[in-house]
């Protein structure tokens, strides 16, 4: 076997057939199945240049040939216009579409030997979800091939679409408006020249779409603390938030949850009148905690299921990640999370042949 082709090996938890999964957008890895073995190929990082897409198709072809297989069908993200989803259409194979929540997921599942349904806590940035939706605060019941949105984060306006993953300051507005104080954003960006416009863009909703993205709601919080309102870089702003907490707390009453929706509104009010964004940073990431474990906890009533799957960018924040750890096994839920492959979308080709491999 090839060495370069191959960078991981996963132990299934049962022999499966040969399928062929082409990965996410960011931080592109593919995935093959043989027997009860999932193969990775290495990140090729994202399908946005030539060299990033030469080097993803050269790794398909070597992937499979190092495995030594006829993968039986291909699986790929929803999105249309991923180049993963184009390539898979050109193959003469048969396509499973795969959700890219579901597909986080099912890697945990995966990664765990876990041959049953989870709920599946998926956080992270964006991932298309049915009917063009802008999807990324998932709390799924997934059960092999297929799954089940038991709820999400409360929605909020993307004004400017992606460009708010950049510009935390955006994610702010949104809060601020749905606050019903979106006259403040002005005032509290007042070196940013486009803040004086975006209440009305946002009373307008041009180019505004509603998102559950947990990697937005995390941009809220960060501006409103002030951090990092113009980032260089996706996830900068986050990242640095992270860094801040000495002490998470949570804020009583920082959440409602109704009918599966779990929203923070509270808290980003909270955030508006924070000292210094220590104290936020601490209060935000204490509330996201618990109001996460609560959530999950009402799905295992819902449910019956004891599995909880932390999947998602989003549990890349150590923080967040091992308090949640933490706060689900004291309620008796066991949480699955990442050792061997990635959390985020390095290892959701993982997931997706799973998936695949499980679909008749």
């Amino acid at each position: 076997m090839r060495l370069d082709a191959v960078a991981l090996t996963i132990p299934l938890p049962r022999a499966v057939p040969p399928v062929l999964a082409l990965g996410p957008f960011l931080k592109n890895t593919v995935c093959v199945t043989k027997d009860a073995t999932a193969y990775l190929s290495p990140v090729h990082g994202d399908l946005r240049t030539p060299e990033a897409i030469k080097a993803f198709e050269d790794s398909v072809e070597r992937l499979v040939e190092a495995v030594g297989v006829d993968p039986v069908r291909i699986a790929h993200d929803l999105h249309p216009d991923f180049h993963s989803t184009r390539y898979a259409q050109g193959l003469d194979l048969p396509l499973v579409p795969v959700q890219h929540h579901h597909a986080h997921a099912a890697a945990l599942a995966a990664e765990h030997g876990l041959d049953a349904p989870v709920i599946g806590l998926s956080l992270d940035g964006f991932g298309l979800g049915p009917n063009n939706e802008s999807w990324g605060g998932e709390l799924l019941l997934a059960e092999g091939p297929r799954y089940h949105r038991l709820g999400h984060l409360a929605l909020l306006p993307q004004p400017g679409g992606d460009t708010a993953a950049r510009e935390p300051w955006r994610m702010a507005a949104a809060a601020l408006h749905r606050m019903g104080r979106g006259g403040e954003t002005a005032a509290r960006f007042v070196d940013i020249p486009a803040s004086g416009l975006i209440d009305r863009v946002l009373d307008q909703g041009f180019n505004c779409p509603a998102t559950s993205s947990t990697g937005r709601l995390f941009d809220a919080a960060c501006g409103l603390l002030g951090v990092h309102p113009v980032a260089e870089f996706e996830g900068q702003a986050p990242m640095a938030l992270e860094a801040l907490v000495t002490d998470p707390q949570a804020l009583p009453g920082g959440w409602t949850l109704e009918n599966g929706v779990l929203d923070l509104l509270p808290t980003l009010s909270r955030l508006t009148a924070c000292g210094d964004a220590v104290e936020g940073a601490n209060l935000f990431h204490g509330t996201l905690i618990e109001a996460l474990a609560i959530w999950a906890e009402w799905a295992a009533e819902e449910t019956g299921i004891r599995s909880v799957a932390l999947g998602g960018g989003c549990f890349l924040n150590r923080v967040l990640r091992e308090g949640l750890a933490q706060r689900l096994g004291q309620v008796g839920l066991r949480a699955l999370t990442a050792s061997k492959v990635s959390p985020g979308d390095a290892g959701l080709s993982l997931g997706q042949a799973w998936i695949a491999a499980l679909t008749e």
